[in-house]
């Protein structure tokens, strides 16, 4: 009876370390800028340099301001070449110091995004509605 406590411990033992091990990975900590985060967004200005997009950004149901910095690959995306202001997007990348770094994005409707940008997107289409779209004819 004890010898089998004794190996089910020891079985316990292994399973704690190889899980520890996995989670240490390569020395990376968790959260690191070599990491892709999930992120939410919506245009908040007309879009003059596609290289520099200014939004509101949510990152685990945390709001800033930021700057979308897409990647060669995003640049040649036809999603990223007919940006507008108040677009709805779904974004993975890296956080940076200027901004935020797009790997890989997707167009939502303004339906699908977070709570926190709900709000965000009806205001911005309000004034897209009040502000812009008048003078477009």
């Amino acid at each position: 009876m004890m010898k089998r406590i004794r190996q089910k411990r020891g079985v316990a033992a292994v399973f704690c370390w190889l899980l520890a091990a996995q989670f240490m990975g390569n020395g990376v900590p968790p959260g690191s800028a070599q990491e892709n985060v999930l992120a939410f967004a919506v245009v908040m200005a007309p879009p003059t340099d596609k290289a520099h997009i200014a939004a509101r950004v949510s990152i685990e149901n945390v709001v800033e301001d930021l700057v979308l910095l897409p990647t060669d690959q995003i640049l040649s995306n036809p999603i990223w070449k007919k940006l507008e202001i108040c677009h709805a997007l779904k974004l993975e990348g890296h956080r940076l110091k200027e901004g935020f770094r797009v790997t890989w994005v997707r167009v939502l409707d303004s339906a699908m995004l977070p709570m926190v940008l709900q709000g965000v997107a009806g205001d911005c289409l309000l004034k897209k509605a009040l502000e812009i779209a008048p003078f477009v004819d």
